[in-house]
């Protein structure tokens, strides 16, 4: 493994404030962010041909084919060196962490922390919505997954699909839990010091 090499997979629900904690890790720590719905979200922007396939699913509120987002994150890290990446809301399924493995270490760099973000569900839905209402204050463009119910929806997803990653990062030492409620400064506080 390369000495500089590290990599960081954010685990938690819709909501918790993943992406927000991710992008001040990177700059910090000169970590790239990859975050698959970003770039899912890039492509239906862009009306790719992968944004049209994937557009009704992530509308939906359903989970985008394994295949097709370990294609994506293998194409993001190929030639990257060292491989100082922080993934945001991927994986989602042990099927996923498991392809990840391998991909990371036939890379050489294997997970080097998996921060967990705990907040419990009605300040995560609250959380969402309000997103969506701050978004259509400013004018800006409300992101189709910001409402109520497709909030829910994707907590339900969550739980079933993606717990079983908690049990999956445990076993192999990586996990440690971070209280997700509090301010900014005070959750990124907790997650650096949890990083070995």
């Amino acid at each position: 493994m390369t000495q500089n090499n590290k990599v960081v997979i954010f685990l938690g629900p819709p909501g918790a404030g993943k992406g927000t904690q991710a992008a001040r890790l990177a700059t910090e720590q000169n970590l790239v962010q990859l975050s698959t719905g970003d770039i899912l979200r890039d492509h239906v922007a862009r009306d790719t041909e992968l944004g049209r396939q994937v557009k009704p699913i992530l509308d939906a509120g359903h989970l985008v084919p394994d295949d097709i987002l370990i294609a994506l994150i293998r194409d993001r890290l190929a030639g990257m060196e060292p491989v100082r990446v922080i993934f945001d809301g991927f994986p989602r399924t042990t099927a996923q962490a498991e392809a990840l493995d391998v991909l990371l270490e036939e890379l050489g760099a294997p997970a080097s922390a998996v921060p967990l973000l705990e907040v419990p569900d009605q300040v995560l839905i609250d959380r969402i919505v309000d997103r969506g209402r701050q978004a259509a204050e400013r004018g800006e463009k409300v992101r189709s997954d910001d409402n109520e119910e497709t909030a829910r929806r994707r907590q339900q997803v969550y739980r079933e699909q993606t717990q079983p990653l908690i049990d999956y990062y445990a076993a192999r030492g990586h996990l440690y839990t971070v209280n997700g409620v509090g301010s900014m400064d005070e959750v990124y506080s907790r997650i650096t010091q949890g990083m070995k």
